[in-house]
């Protein structure tokens, strides 16, 4: 056990979390507050396709999503089980706390994947199929107004946790005063 303690490179291990943490945090507000606004001030809506384009463009972003969070969560376990000089190692709470953000970020991904982009597509295409039939603009079904707000609030936490463990990990890669 003691051998693959030490043939671990923890600095490079770190770089990934942030990596992967900065990149994914970066490119999702970049979405939210960049893409998204644009296209919808653009007429997106009113668009016959717009569904089908919507869930290629979260087809992609999710499948990275689901990369950078499990490139997060396996740097984070592999750093919690080299415990030496890495403070979110060797503090059990912060330790803890950091794969508990994880785990979080990975199952907000996952969720984002297999359940919310799907179901919000869905819906869109029932809409889009409204919008070709009908010249009238349809109002958004409860269920697409209810989703949308659950997209927010998990894309409130996922910024939220990730600007957390980047904070943890960046804090431990700056030098100890000694």
């Amino acid at each position: 056990m003691t051998a693959y303690r030490t043939n671990l490179n923890r600095p490079g291990w770190q770089a990934l979390v942030l990596f992967a943490a900065g990149f994914w945090l970066s490119i999702s507000l970049c979405i939210d507050l960049l893409v998204m606004p644009s296209l919808y001030t653009a007429g997106m809506m009113t668009q016959a396709n717009f569904a089908t384009a919507g869930y290629e463009m979260f087809w992609w972003f999710n499948r990275v999503e689901l990369i950078c969070a499990g490139s997060v969560l396996t740097g984070l376990l592999v750093l919690r089980q080299g415990q030496d000089s890495f403070s979110v190692i060797v503090s059990g709470v912060r330790s803890r706390w950091a794969v508990g953000l994880g785990l979080v970020l990975l199952a907000i991904a996952a969720c984002y994947t297999y359940w919310l982009t799907p179901e919000m597509s869905a819906l869109g295409l029932q809409l889009s199929a409204l919008t070709e039939s009908a010249s009238a603009t349809p109002v958004l079904p409860a269920e697409m107004n209810l989703m949308h707000g659950l997209y927010w609030g998990l894309e409130l936490v996922k910024l939220l946790s990730a600007a957390a463990l980047l904070r943890f990990c960046y804090r431990d890669m700056l030098p100890t005063a000694s």
